[in-house]
């Protein structure tokens, strides 16, 4: 069987399996079955596939047809210039989370805290930019810490990583904190896609509640971690950036601000602690 005929009768596996995007999974996985960049994966589809790329490609695809992230199976996800290990104890990094990656690399910061930091793709993409600065991730998760540090190691920055439930065990104030906490609602799991719901942790996700329960805590707690004239930034769902944005005036932060994707959905909610 050659590469072309092997990646036909993939992509039609995942389609017959309602897997959206098919074709580009199934060019994705081959790719990885033989090793090779996605971008040099046209000059092996002529050739015979080899019989033990074969059997990972027959591995992943069964695993893509019960709906497992591509991102878990490859083990890796490109996010803002890096690629970051992920494993079923993270969240994805998704392309939105580069719009606070962005919002927060356009003013200056010497020390960031990143709270449920996951992967540690926000606090280590940050870090990567300002490599002066110092950075710590929290996470409730001593699964998820293990992973942030070997990305940061393998990336390359210095960051310290401390299990806390937000607030609770960190110390000191910063110049910017950010945050991708659980925002989406208890009634909203159901509508999830399954990539998402039956394969990504469930407390990075959602809080159990009405999805606001993070940021009460992160607004609550950000003044007095935050350096005078310091920044909180989150992100948010689509539809939180009103009441967030009020969370934050709340506690005393002054300016919020709603920040869109790309797409041009809500998605950051920015503001300052007053000097």
């Amino acid at each position: 069987m050659t590469g072309a005929e092997a990646l036909r009768q993939g992509a039609a596996r995942l389609a017959q399996a309602g897997v959206p995007g098919a074709a580009e999974d199934a060019r994705l996985l081959l790719a990885h079955a033989l090793d090779l960049p996605r971008h040099h994966l046209a000059a092996a589809l002529a050739a015979p596939l080899p019989p033990e790329a074969l059997r990972r490609f027959d591995a992943t695809l069964a695993a893509r047809a019960a709906r497992q992230p591509v991102s878990q199976i490859l083990g890796r996800r490109a996010f803002w210039k890096h690629e970051f290990r992920v494993t079923r104890d993270t969240l994805d990094p998704r392309p939105e989370t580069e719009t606070l990656v962005e919002a927060a690399l356009a003013g200056p910061f010497a020390s960031v805290l990143d709270l449920g930091t996951g992967t540690g793709a926000i606090l280590i993409s940050l870090l990567a930019e300002r490599p002066g600065a110092r950075g710590l991730g929290t996470d409730i998760s001593a699964a998820a810490l293990e992973v942030a540090r070997e990305n940061a190691r393998t990336v390359g920055v210095c960051a310290d990583f401390l299990e806390s439930d937000w607030f609770a065990s960190v110390t000191g104030q910063f110049d910017l904190i950010v945050s991708n906490p659980p925002y989406i609602a208890l009634d909203e799991m159901a509508q999830l896609a399954p990539e998402v719901r039956e394969w990504e942790p469930r407390q990075a996700l959602t809080d159990g509640a009405d999805g606001l329960s993070a940021y009460r805590a992160i607004a609550a707690g950000a003044p007095a971690h935050l350096s005078p004239g310091g920044r909180l930034m989150v992100e948010i769902g689509p539809t939180q950036g009103a009441a967030v944005a009020a969370l934050m005036r709340a506690a005393g932060l002054a300016e919020p601000r709603i920040l869109p994707d790309l797409d041009g959905r809500d998605r950051v909610v920015a503001a300052r602690k007053p000097l």
